[in-house]
């Protein structure tokens, strides 16, 4: 079979990857292939049976990111698309992505990401008085009876949030970016975005190989998105999200048998942020066509970016001081998200914005970044 798309699924110890495989499967329309890897450990339950599903097994884990790169190496499809082993689909969703593709005369430099919502997988149900509760790590006994819990599988994509568009602190730590919505470029159905949620993204295989898309200097782990998106820029590429489809991902941040699948610890996290700060913000990778700032100032204003894509706008934020603080430092906190440099003008001295000016019966003193000038 000639595939077009190759679905590549890294999984350890995931105890919904069955569901996943079954949920693809149920929604492709497309020449697309599944290629699954187990890290360390078999399928419990077994991966369903079917001539479109490969499975690589290792009987130690190697990681996430190695064995992505192992499961494309399988891949004789044009494009790749990496998924989590915790993810429901629209249907037709690879048909659509392939759409999207051809509509984009740089469609081979272009990664691509869908709209992400949270998946709804399962609520715990009480077998003796019916009780529920939302998704979680298993709970000891029902809070209303004591009886035995079960999963109840749901396995819905949730209408709200909808996640499409991303960015990054400084610290290349990932950030959702919701205010970008309301810019003129976040219109219509094939937007670009700063960032992506390493969850699932698409891109041609040749371009995975030559931007050595899951490079394992990183780690097993982590700064999945912030890597993808960024050697597809700084190598002169763009990344597009394609809102006429969707994706759902369980995020489990719970802990316990609901936490992750991969040891991790606040040292490799660290290890893996300042990895990347070294390659995109000091221009330290080889394969760079295009200046990190550029690519900042290309989405100018960015949160926490002191970069302007036109430097004459900013914001004038007035106050008495008299507003509950409450209240304001939800609208300061709106304020910032713009990403807009901020001059406050108040009748009390404040840390709010790059410029405070103060003003006094007397006259009136200028704060810059707390330091009164």
């Amino acid at each position: 079979m000639n595939y077009k798309i190759s679905i590549l699924i890294p999984a350890r110890n995931e105890m919904f990857l069955a569901k996943t495989v079954e949920n693809i499967l149920k929604n492709i329309e497309s020449d697309t292939e599944i290629i699954v890897g187990l890290d360390g450990a078999f399928a419990d339950p077994v991966v369903p049976s079917d001539p479109r599903v490969t499975v690589l097994y290792y009987g130690e884990s190697i990681g996430q990111r190695a064995l992505t790169n192992q499961l494309c190496k399988l891949s004789k499809a044009k494009y790749v698309i990496k998924v989590d082993a915790h993810c429901s689909f629209d249907k037709g969703f690879d048909r659509k992505m392939l759409e999207a593709y051809e509509k984009l005369p740089d469609g081979d430099n272009v990664t691509m990401v869908s709209t992400m919502r949270n998946l709804h997988a399962f609520d715990w149900k009480c077998k003796k008085c019916g009780h529920n509760l939302y998704q979680g790590r298993t709970p000891e006994k029902c809070e209303k009876c004591g009886g035995e819990m079960y999963r109840d599988m749901k396995w819905i994509g949730k209408q709200s949030p909808q996640s499409n568009f991303y960015r990054f602190d400084k610290t290349m730590h990932f950030q959702y970016w919701k205010a970008f919505e309301k810019r003129p470029e976040g219109q219509g159905e094939l937007c670009e975005t700063l960032s992506l949620q390493g969850s699932f993204f698409m891109i041609t295989r040749k371009k995975y190989w030559e931007l050595d898309i899951c490079e394992e200097n990183f780690g097993s782990w982590g700064q999945q998105g912030v890597e993808v998106a960024m050697k597809t820029w700084m190598n002169g590429g763009r990344v597009v999200v394609n809102r006429n489809t969707w994706y759902a991902h369980m995020f489990r941040t719970q802990g316990g048998d609901f936490g992750f699948p991969y040891p991790q610890s606040g040292r490799q996290i660290s290890k893996a942020r300042e990895y990347s700060r070294e390659l995109f913000q000091h221009n330290g990778w080889k394969g760079s066509k295009v200046k990190f700032e550029d690519i900042l100032k290309k989405f100018a204003p960015v949160p926490d970016w002191e970069v302007a894509k036109d430097s004459r706008k900013g914001i004038i934020y007035y106050t008495d001081n008299q507003l509950r603080l409450k209240i304001a430092k939800r609208v300061q906190k709106q304020l910032k998200d713009i990403g807009l440099p901020i001059t406050s003008a108040s009748l009390k001295p404040m840390s709010f914005g790059n410029k405070n000016i103060v003003m006094y019966e007397d006259g009136e003193e200028v704060r810059i970044n707390d330091k009164i000038k």
